[in-house]
């Protein structure tokens, strides 16, 4: 009973005393807490549109000024700075201010890859003024970029004498841009008509008063200008005898109106060389000279009932009564008249 207490005593006071046979498993380390997850990365942010720069430009036009005939197919060219794949451009055509096209381009990568370009073309019967406009609205990569408009001159094919409309204007418009003396807005009437002539006359054509569409092709080319061979003589008058035509130059040697003349024919040839007006004499003389302008002896500068397209006066330079007095204000006393072939 007593070694039976004992033992267990002895239990117990193992349980408490550290190092014991009882004490030599021991207990589990408690489980580490887990790591705070980390913050999730900023979303990046989205890319700021820049800025653009839009250019047109008319293609397979003539002339100083663009221009083609009518049922002609010609193109504008775009260009868009930078690149920026996918993006769009809308070409609009308008005539008379009415839109008549519009075409939504898809850009194309130039051979740099620093800007896009675009090809469009148009065709059109109808004569007239032709303005394009184009535009690139604004995406999440470029600014909203507007090109200069540009502007084509369509051509009619043909205008007679007494025609009037659109083709007369075009025709007139053309002719006068280039110096040539027209008459009544939208008529073709006789001055108008002298105006072709002279305008024939110039670029070596047939010498005629016909507006045809060959007329019409030079003038979208730009041909027909007169060239001043004196430009440094400031304010004169320039006969050019070898296509029978006389010019009024500028203060500035440039071309302020441009007549048909019929110079001294073959057996009275008109004298060459740079003269100087000496005598006005206004009115109508018993030979039929009309507001004559005297440049050396009895030559002078003067309308007549005659003038053909080809040289056949006495020796003067002789122009069509109507245009006459406006020639004949025009020119001062000590006006330099300049004749040559």
């Amino acid at each position: 009973m007593r070694r039976s207490t004992a033992l267990s005593a002895f239990g117990t006071l193992a349980l408490l005393v550290p190092g014991t046979a009882m004490a030599q498993d021991p207990a589990p380390a408690p489980e580490p807490a887990p790591a705070p997850a980390p913050a999730p990365a900023p979303a990046p942010a989205p890319a700021k549109a820049v800025s653009g720069v839009l250019t047109i430009t008319p293609e397979r036009v003539g002339g100083s000024r663009a221009s083609v005939l009518a049922g002609s197919r010609w193109r504008v060219r775009g260009t868009l700075t930078p690149y920026v794949a996918d993006q769009r451009v809308a070409v609009r055509f308008y005539r008379g201010g009415k839109k008549i096209l519009v075409k939504n381009v898809r850009l194309l990568r130039s051979r740099t890859g620093k800007s896009g370009y675009f090809l469009v073309s148009f065709r059109t019967k109808t004569p007239g003024r032709v303005t394009v406009r184009a535009t690139h609205r604004a995406t999440p990569e470029l600014k909203t970029a507007i090109a200069k408009a540009r502007t084509v001159d369509v051509l009619p094919l043909r205008a007679s004498a007494g025609s009037r409309g659109q083709a007369v204007r075009v025709l007139q418009q053309r002719l006068s841009r280039l110096g040539y003396v027209v008459g009544r807005r939208g008529v073709f009437d006789a001055r108008t008509g002298r105006a072709v002539m002279a305008f024939r006359k110039v670029v070596g054509m047939a010498r005629n008063e016909r507006a045809d569409r060959e007329v019409f092709r030079r003038l979208a080319a730009g041909q027909g200008r007169f060239r001043v061979r004196y430009p440094s003589h400031g304010r004169h008058v320039e006969a050019d005898i070898s296509r029978q035509v006389l010019a009024l130059i500028g203060p500035n040697g440039k071309v302020e109106r441009i007549y048909p003349t019929s110079t001294g024919a073959p057996a009275t040839p008109t004298i060459l060389g740079s003269f100087r007006v000496y005598r006005k004499d206004f009115g109508t003389n018993a030979l039929g000279m009309v507001h004559s302008s005297y440049f050396i002896r009895g030559y002078a500068i003067h309308g007549y009932r005659s003038v053909p397209p080809y040289n056949a006066s006495h020796g003067c330079l002789r122009v069509p009564i109507p245009d006459a007095n406006s020639i004949f204000r025009w020119i001062r006393y000590g006006t330099r008249v300049d004749t040559y072939r």
